[in-house]
């Protein structure tokens, strides 16, 4: 994993990397929960063989609260370990609904506006301003989904650092990824 400018310093939604292990499975998990204890007084979470999940420890926990997600699979006899850095897969899911009801109803609300229009009745004088009403509720998602990223910021820093110490070093520098990750 290339830590230089990279796309992580971005702070996207959902960053993800991909890398090659010198480790074996169950080596990567036992190194990681080592990892873990030693830091146990900053960070959380719950690490298997196959799946890890690590967050920061705060006193407030915000609806954006940003996890470490990693997952290790072997491919090709080799030991591969993708991450992704983001909120939790329900609060995810959650925004996108959200996009996706206003998103549904407001192309609703227009379609039903323009026809209307174009047939030159007056049924539903009120979609026009529904469909506005919905665009404003895409952008109030949008508004919240980028304070919460805001206020996970330091957070997402802290899983970033933590990411790179428990599992740089381990990196098969030799083995590249089959195909890039996006």
């Amino acid at each position: 994993m290339n830590t230089e400018e990279t796309t992580l310093d971005k702070i996207r939604n959902r960053p993800r990397f991909k890398m090659f292990s010198v480790l074996s499975k169950e080596e990567y998990a036992e190194n990681l929960k080592q990892f873990m204890a030693s830091h146990s007084q900053e960070f959380e979470g719950n690490i298997n063989k196959e799946v890890a999940t690590i967050c920061v420890k705060t006193e407030d926990d915000n609806y954006w609260k940003p996890q470490l997600a990693l997952r290790v699979e072997t491919e090709d006899e080799r030991t591969l370990v993708r991450g992704v850095f983001g909120p939790s897969s329900a609060v995810w899911t959650f925004f996108m609904f959200m996009y996706f009801l206003f998103s549904i109803s407001w192309m609703t609300f227009f379609t039903m506006f323009y026809v209307e229009r174009q047939i030159k009745t007056n049924e539903y004088p009120w979609a026009l301003t529904l469909s506005f009403v919905m665009l404003f509720f895409i952008a109030l998602t949008y508004a919240a989904a980028r304070f919460g990223q805001f206020k996970g910021k330091d957070e997402m820093l802290k899983l970033r650092r933590f990411a790179e110490e428990s599992t740089l070093p381990f990196e098969n520098k030799d083995q590249l990824p089959i195909s890039p990750e996006s």
